[in-house]
């Protein structure tokens, strides 16, 4: 009786700890789902922009998802995309990690625009979004290749 009742207590605290640890993963996966983008530094090369962030959304349909939301906020504030004559533009959003570093022996992305030491990023990069010269938007994320449709639907066209 004693052990079976001792078994039981084990077994409540086994399944306490794995719900509290549950629930504070959930908790955690949203908090950084749903954290506001904080946006650094914008870099601009022609049609090409370079968007450095912080607590960018962690799925691909949260960063599909800010950017159909803040495309606007993001061409009236920093005037990006910029895009060429024949419509062609690309934006990618990387995070700004450990900030600006000197290039080193890494392979890091730099900036030319920069007239510093420190003019480097790490490589990495969330999101990026892609207007090709036929008008069709491209979302290129970890996990694959998203196109926008005309209805404003995204479907996934490569893993």
């Amino acid at each position: 009786m004693r052990l079976t009742m001792a078994v039981m207590i084990l077994r409540n605290k086994n399944f306490s700890l794995l719900s509290l640890l549950l629930i504070s993963a959930l908790i955690y996966f949203l908090w950084m789902e749903f954290k506001p983008v904080k946006i650094i530094a914008i870099h601009q090369q022609d049609n090409f922009s370079d968007v450095l962030v912080n607590n960018f959304p962690i799925t691909d349909n949260g960063k599909i998802a800010w950017w159909m939301k803040n495309k606007n906020m993001l061409s009236d504030k920093y005037k990006i995309p910029k895009p060429a004559s024949d419509g062609f533009f690309t934006i990618t959003f990387w995070d700004f990690g450990d900030g600006y570093q000197e290039e080193g022996k890494y392979d890091r992305l730099c900036f030319d625009d920069m007239k510093t030491a420190e003019d480097c990023i790490d490589k990495n990069s969330f999101l990026t979004v892609r207007n090709t010269p036929d008008n069709r938007v491209f979302f290129i994320v970890d996990n694959g290749k998203y196109l926008l449709q005309e209805n404003n639907k995204v479907i996934k066209v490569r893993e």
